[in-house]
């Protein structure tokens, strides 16, 4: 597939990595934008991994009520300095990101917080779904594996596709940012609540 100037502008926009080094990077994965973000990453090119391991303990608690108070959420951002943390477009993200847990519902932060024993729960309930269906075991396997990738993709909130444009994920709205304003952002916690629920959704902390 031919690399388009399109797609390396979004791979710089989400990395802040160079303009050869993006569109070399989707030459080595055959465009594909997830892979060419990691391959910028091992390389040390990618703006968003170069600040990664930074702390980051300033930012906002941002709150969100929706449909006359039906949902409510509340998601800690975090930045590196205060002087980030209060800026608008930092603000914007966070305001952004509670959009998306109301929204999405969300399980979990990132891929790292799922438990093994969901994940294990959850491929035993899609094999035995696709051998009730005649699935023949030679390709229950592929059928488990797409399962698996779609239900990270559903329920853990760096993966899903960001619901003001689905050609990205939310991680990669996060990696645009910090390529924009040149610090760490991670989500470090937050909770979702619906009227009429017994509990909320638990908040969780980000092991990155």
């Amino acid at each position: 597939m031919a690399v388009t100037t399109e797609d390396i502008k979004k791979l710089r926009e989400a990395t802040g990595a160079g303009i050869l080094d993006c569109r070399s990077a989707l030459q080595e994965t055959n465009n594909d934008f997830e892979q060419a973000i990691d391959f910028l990453r091992e390389k040390g090119l990618a703006a968003a991994s170069k600040r990664a391991d930074r702390e980051a303990s300033e930012g906002v608690v941002e709150l969100y009520s929706h449909g006359d108070g039906r949902v409510g959420v509340m998601v800690e951002v975090n930045s590196e300095t205060d002087f980030v943390g209060r800026s608008q477009e930092f603000r914007k993200l966070a305001h952004e990101i509670a959009l998306q847990i109301a929204a999405s519902a969300p399980q979990f932060i990132s891929e790292d917080d799922i438990p093994q024993e969901i994940i294990e729960r959850e491929q035993k309930v899609a094999a035995a779904r696709a051998k009730e269906e005649g699935k023949p075991d030679h390709i229950v396997a592929k059928i488990v594996g797409g399962y698996i990738k779609k239900f990270k993709q559903e329920a853990v909130l760096l993966k899903q596709a960001y619901i003001r444009d689905e050609s990205i994920t939310i991680q990669d709205l996060i990696n645009q940012n910090v390529a924009a304003l040149g610090e760490n952002i991670l989500i470090r916690r937050f909770a979702r609540y619906v009227l009429g629920e017994q509990s909320g959704s638990e908040e969780q902390e980000q092991t990155e």
